[in-house]
């Protein structure tokens, strides 16, 4: 028995192989590509991510990245982003003095981290609510951030008549309090690397997998 068929939007960002690896690792049939067609027909879409929020976001419009995102989630079908691939899904970054528009299927604001001590890089605990799928199981679980940048005042997403109300993941480092990931419909976005936190990674990874 296959697996559920994944596609990895290949536009140039960094960790797209370890991405594509993990997702095998946890039972899906793996595509890396840029084909609009192909990113439209499969059961999940992964936006990874690595780097500054303009170039990928620059990334994403060469290969018609937003158009894809907004129409699968437009149609209910299941997209992953990770790392720069959640900031993304957000209406703004603001990096380098450059405020660069994101896809905007999520409000909220993408800026550097208060914390003295940047990058935030290594191991961290999350604090997601009882109701999240993508963390059952490994809510106790530490999982890989690397980063300066994030979505730090809060609600991220306020809840409005008739949308969906998201699931909303926060972690904290160095006193600073920002989204750690976030679940909303067809849309669950990591700010962490699920393919670099080992098997509590992978079992989110799985979980995801399964709602496909």
């Amino acid at each position: 028995m296959t697996g559920p068929v994944v596609a990895v939007l290949d536009y140039g960002s960094g960790n797209l192989h370890s991405a594509t690896r993990a997702l095998a690792a946890a039972g899906a049939e793996v595509a890396l590509t840029s084909d609009a067609a192909a990113c439209l027909a499969a059961d999940g879409l992964v936006v990874p991510g690595v780097g500054a929020f303009a170039a990928c976001m620059a990334g994403l419009a060469a290969v018609d990245g937003p158009r894809i995102i907004t129409e699968r989630l437009a149609a209910g079908r299941p997209v992953l982003g990770i790392c720069v691939g959640h900031q993304v899904m957000f209406d703004r970054g603001v990096e380098h003095g450059v405020d660069a528009a994101g896809v905007g299927v999520l409000p909220g604001v993408v800026e550097r981290l208060a914390s003295a001590r940047l990058p935030h890089m290594g191991w961290n605990t999350v604090e997601p609510p009882a109701s999240s799928v993508l963390f059952a199981g490994v809510e106790r679980e530490r999982f890989y951030f690397v980063h300066s940048y994030g979505v730090r005042t809060g609600p991220a997403v306020p809840g409005e008549p008739g949308q969906i109300v998201p699931v909303e993941t926060w972690t904290t480092h160095d006193g600073d309090r920002f989204v750690a990931a976030i679940e909303a419909g067809a849309l669950s976005t990591t700010q962490f690397h699920p393919e670099k936190s080992g098997p509590a990674g992978a079992r989110l990874l799985r979980s995801w997998l399964a709602t496909l």
